[in-house]
């Protein structure tokens, strides 16, 4: 197959040189573990401190991972990716949130973004986070089959009203939902309550989505049960498959509490259940629909093989590829311009409030081995593609 993530002219065709330079500027910050910390921490500090730096951050950071501060902010972002075929999925990314006004308040901006959803064609799906319905620790309970206090378990059923609540409008709506994966000690519990959803809103098509992340070494085996199911109940799987997120945080938690960590052994196991997960949802196309959100290109490279091998359409509906904004624009626009469904996580919210995502965002690419390089090689190619255009002219 040809390669086509190396064309940097198509990559970043959206980018002025300014917003070029200001990349790899993020970037080469990024790729030093040590500023990522002190960043980190000088960050939190200054927020906590009330000092006044939501300006710089906006302009640095949030601006190149962020689609803006609220759901209008970022129409700008989702039409201009749309001129080149990119779609977005609008995700309110405030996290860590813990009060009942709080998740009511994540629950209609959910509902907003599906109303978006169905009037816009350049966002095909709505997306939330579990813990943003409802408290980590209530669904770490309920997963591990504890008995719930009369108090929680009337908390317990307003997560699950909530969780039904946008389901059913996005039903209605006729909106794809994709719901995100977190940390492996909640994810029993989300996982059942998107399976009822499934039974109760995937009836005649994919409307829900689940999240697989793949570095867990029992999330193939969870798939194949969960299509055992489905074909005896009669409702369709929606999965987006990722690698996964808090990776550091599991491992360290399963040595802490002195348990077998439910990551994968090494990078190359985890990059070989991704592949599995896609080659079985492929084989049963007819009932699943897949959104690859992935960053990894020899991954994207099999998949596109797969659906070429099969004669399935690049832009089958039944298949996305997904990427975060800001993130493998060499991906993204390349997909698009070859043909291929494909959609950019755009997160939002306020400034305060979106940077823990922000942070993890930071983390993450310093811990992915050569993620974070690739991303400044491809932006030094572009800026000296620049360069010498005029001269080639």
């Amino acid at each position: 197959m040809k390669k086509i993530f190396d064309d940097t002219q198509v990559a970043f065709s959206l980018k002025g040189d300014a917003e070029l330079n200001r990349a790899y500027f993020l970037f080469k910050l990024i790729d030093s573990k040590a500023l990522v910390r002190i960043g980190t921490v000088l960050t939190n500090f200054a927020i906590k401190a009330h000092l006044p730096v939501e300006g710089l951050i906006r302009a640095t950071v949030f601006d190149h991972f962020c689609g803006g501060i609220n759901e209008n902010d970022c129409i700008t972002a989702v039409d201009k990716m749309f001129t080149k075929g990119v779609s977005s999925v609008l995700d309110y990314s405030v996290e860590g949130k813990e009060e009942e006004a709080q998740f009511d308040a994540a629950l209609e901006m959910t509902l907003k973004t599906i109303q978006f959803a169905k009037e816009r064609l350049a966002i095909p799906f709505a997306v939330f986070k579990p813990t943003g319905l409802g408290r980590l620790d209530l669904y770490e309970k309920v997963g591990q089959k504890q008995t719930l206090f009369p108090e929680e378990q009337t908390e317990w059923d307003r997560v699950v009203a909530r969780f039904d609540l946008v389901c059913n409008e996005a039903h209605k709506k006729n909106v794809a939902l994709l719901i995100d994966g977190e940390e492996s000690w909640m994810q029993d519990a989300a996982d059942d309550l998107v399976t009822e959803m499934m039974r109760k809103y995937n009836k005649e098509k994919v409307i829900v989505f689940n999240t697989l992340q793949m570095y867990r070494w029992d999330r193939l085996s969870y798939l194949k049960k969960l299509h055992h199911t489905a074909k005896n109940e009669g409702f369709f799987i929606g999965m987006k498959l990722v690698r996964g997120a808090y990776m550091e945080k599991e491992n360290k938690r399963a040595e802490d509490k002195n348990y077998v960590s439910p990551i994968c052994i090494s990078k190359e196991a985890t990059d070989d259940n991704f592949d599995a997960a896609v080659h079985y949802m492929l084989n049963h196309l007819d009932s699943m629909s897949i959104f690859a959100g992935t960053h990894n290109e020899e991954s994207t490279y099999r998949l596109m093989e797969l659906m070429e091998h099969r004669a399935i359409a690049k832009n089958d509906n039944r298949i996305w590829f997904g990427q975060l904004f800001g993130m493998s624009d060499n991906i993204s626009y390349n997909l698009s311009e070859n043909g291929y469904n494909v959609a950019k996580y755009l997160p939002f919210g306020p400034v305060k409030e979106v940077m823990p995502y922000l942070i993890r965002r930071a983390e993450e690419n310093t811990s992915v081995s050569g993620q974070t390089s690739r991303e400044l090689s491809l932006l030094k190619t572009e800026r000296n593609r620049r360069k010498l255009a005029p001269i080639l002219i």
